[in-house]
């Protein structure tokens, strides 16, 4: 009996030892990385990370409201490690909701001063990591064909002439609408902004799930004219499609797409591994690769000639605080829903 149970013992320690059992030990050298960025970019980071660190990384694509929604909702039994990419509101109601965890890298002196900014309106518990600015793009040849003027402003998208030719993300999944719905009401004011928005309700096509959507629809012909940050309008120019890029007369507004660890990770050292990682100016330098035309947070990180130069655009001073508080973008999207997505067309 003594035997048996001295083997017995022997085995049960080989088993924790090969980290066969639940618990800590058998989440070593994993990653849950839950992305939204573009899909070519989510899988150069993940493939990168895993090369470099032999970490297995497990990768999830979904755009940053859909990606919020599903972090709040696992926050009692947390299933993903990183949120990397997306704008940055969702970021900071999700750090503010205490869904995120704070963390300082130690690479923090390579990185802009927005990116600090970032991570600092949230306590550490997000970061800058790549800035772009907001407008729209249209297909040159959709547009002629119709016999559509060239739009230059936020206020022409109002023209009745451009009815079923507008297409945006809807703001509750898509960070990038949110940023929209957030920019106009900053630009005009409330009252007006969302006069502005039950007037562009009426010349939408779709409101689509995914913020870079409507451009995509554009340079496939299926769609006019596409609200969106401008790198994902450039991205497809540069691919050959005859999409050109708009900066709005009035003003605009703009992202600092963020990321963050998330609160309860199960692979918390993975995690942090992969926060630096992303910081580094070799890897953000990466972008190039897929043609992703986003400002990088690291200094030295390499940027396209092609890339919308944000010191050429009338940029407001977005106020990320407030419209990335946990109150404020429930409030908004609220409202939007209510007096503006009810309405009939």
């Amino acid at each position: 009996m003594k035997i048996y149970k001295l083997m017995l013992t022997t085995a049960i320690g080989v088993v924790v030892a090969m980290g066969f059992g639940t618990g800590p030990a058998a989440a070593k050298g994993k990653l849950n990385y839950y992305c939204s960025a573009q899909e070519d970019w989510c899988q150069l980071m993940a493939k990168g990370f895993e090369k470099e660190t032999g970490i297995k990384v497990n990768m999830s694509r979904k755009s940053s409201g859909e990606t919020f929604a599903q972090i709040k909702a696992e926050s009692r039994n947390p299933k993903g490690d990183v949120w990397w990419g997306g704008t940055g509101d969702p970021h900071l109601q999700a750090a503010e909701e205490g869904l995120t965890e704070p963390y300082v890298t130690p690479i923090r002196g390579e990185l802009n001063g927005w990116a600090i900014s970032q991570a600092k309106s949230a306590d550490d518990k997000t970061i800058g990591i790549y800035s772009g600015a907001l407008g729209y793009g249209y297909n040159a040849d959709v547009l002629k064909q119709n016999n559509l003027p060239v739009p230059a402003c936020w206020k022409d998208l109002l023209k009745p002439v451009y009815k079923g030719h507008v297409q945006m993300a809807n703001p509750n999944s898509s960070g990038t609408a949110y940023t929209t719905l957030a920019t106009i009401v900053q630009l005009f004011g409330e009252e007006e902004g969302f006069e502005f928005m039950k007037g562009l309700h009426k010349n939408i096509n779709q409101y689509t799930k995914s913020g870079s959507a409507p451009i995509k629809a554009a340079a496939r012909g299926e769609n006019t004219i596409g609200i969106v940050f401008l790198h994902d309008a450039v991205k497809q120019a540069v691919k050959g499609f005859p999409i050109v890029a708009v900066a709005p007369c009035e003003g605009t507004g703009y992202e600092i797409g963020s990321m963050s660890i998330i609160k309860g990770s199960r692979n918390m050292e993975e995690a942090k591994k992969f926060y630096d990682f992303a910081l580094r100016a070799d890897i953000q330098s990466r972008a190039l690769e897929v043609k992703a035309f986003q400002v990088p947070s690291n200094k030295a990180a390499k940027t396209s000639p092609k890339a919308p130069k944000l010191a050429d655009i009338k940029l407001i001073d977005y106020d990320f605080k407030k419209y990335g508080s946990s109150s404020e973008r429930k409030r908004l999207l609220k409202k939007w829903d209510d007096e503006v997505k009810s309405l009939a067309k």
